[in-house]
């Protein structure tokens, strides 16, 4: 059966919030030889009162058409963001009708917020003593008010395991992919974000706030050595070698490359070659040591110690997970 996922709307949702899980989830098709094209989620859209309408933040409402006892059959539960919070924003405590609603979850079951939701989360007790992170202007009155949550401004989204909270609006496209990308692969991943016209990843650690989001265009950007340097991972490249490709020095391409996207390019070089290591994992017969080598990492021992890092597992085991996945 399909991985059911339950969204959660409360007043004052945010419709865009609201969007995303349908069209990232209801987007995800099977993409191995015995599941190809086959649904892999299921998602359904509940109220914490019997079925009715819902107001939002725009100048209309949406009728739910399930009711509360919905969340006792998910899987996942996602709860988007919303600027009608009340106590839960101002005392960290739920009202009686969310508590209530909320008790209808059953233990396991995979708790994921999009924006504001991590105020509903933490204030369920889901992230006592755990990383999180929320929409950066919230940051700080989220960490006054749950001083027992590990509170992270920096990054898009965090995943802890069974519990993962993500930036605002369109980290949550971040998030979601991740959990598609984390459930099915690479393949499965890219093909829903071809579908949707996004990039097919963003990393979780990059920030949210970069001072300057859209490139000046009174200067020169990185996107000329970027896609230069993708062309080429699975060779060396030096810092200064991509400086060049824009007729910067070193010092000034770091600094713009930082600004534009947030990481400095050895971090973002290492993110891609990551990728092509994992897509080559996932759709390729070939050795450790070749994905080592086509990735740019030179040796299975790079390539073993970069992916624990990132992924907390071995290139064996990461590879034997999907395959088994798809059989």
């Amino acid at each position: 059966m399909p991985h059911r996922i339950a969204v959660l709307a409360l007043d004052g949702l945010y419709s865009f919030e609201l969007a995303i899980p349908q069209r990232i989830f209801g987007r995800s098709f099977g993409a191995g030889p015995h599941d190809e094209g086959r649904t892999l989620y299921e998602v359904v859209t509940c109220s914490v009162r019997p079925p009715g309408p819902v107001r939002t933040d725009a100048d209309f409402t949406i009728n739910v058409e399930r009711g509360p006892e919905t969340l006792a059959t998910a899987d996942t539960v996602l709860i988007p963001a919303t600027y009608e919070l009340g106590p839960v924003h101002s005392e960290g405590r739920l009202t009686d009708e969310l508590a209530a609603a909320l008790a209808h979850i059953r233990p396991g079951t995979r708790m994921v917020s999009i924006c504001t939701g991590s105020y509903v989360l933490a204030a369920a007790g889901y992230l006592d003593g755990r990383p999180a992170t929320t929409h950066w202007s919230h940051a700080d009155h989220f960490q006054q008010l749950f001083p027992e949550v590990r509170v992270d401004p920096d990054v898009l989204f965090i995943d802890d395991g069974d519990v993962l909270t993500s930036a605002g609006v369109a980290a949550g496209i971040d998030l979601c992919l991740h959990i598609v990308r984390r459930d099915h692969g690479i393949a499965v991943a890219n093909d829903v974000a071809r579908r949707t016209v996004v990039p097919p990843h963003r990393d979780g650690g990059q920030a949210q706030y970069i001072q300057r989001p859209v490139p000046d265009t009174r200067f020169a950007n990185t996107t000329t050595a970027r896609n230069w340097a993708l062309g080429r991972l699975e060779r060396p490249i030096l810092l200064r070698d991509m400086a060049q490709q824009e007729s910067m020095s070193v010092r000034t391409f770091t600094r713009r490359f930082r600004e534009e996207v947030g990481v400095s390019p050895v971090q973002w070089l290492t993110r891609q070659r990551i990728e092509r290591a994992r897509h080559l994992l996932e759709s390729t017969d070939l050795s450790i040591d070749q994905v080592a080598r086509d990735a740019g990492f030179g040796t299975s021992t790079s390539l073993r110690q970069h992916l624990q890092t990132a992924l907390g597992v071995s290139p064996t085991a990461y590879r034997r997970t999907f395959r088994a996945g798809r059989s």
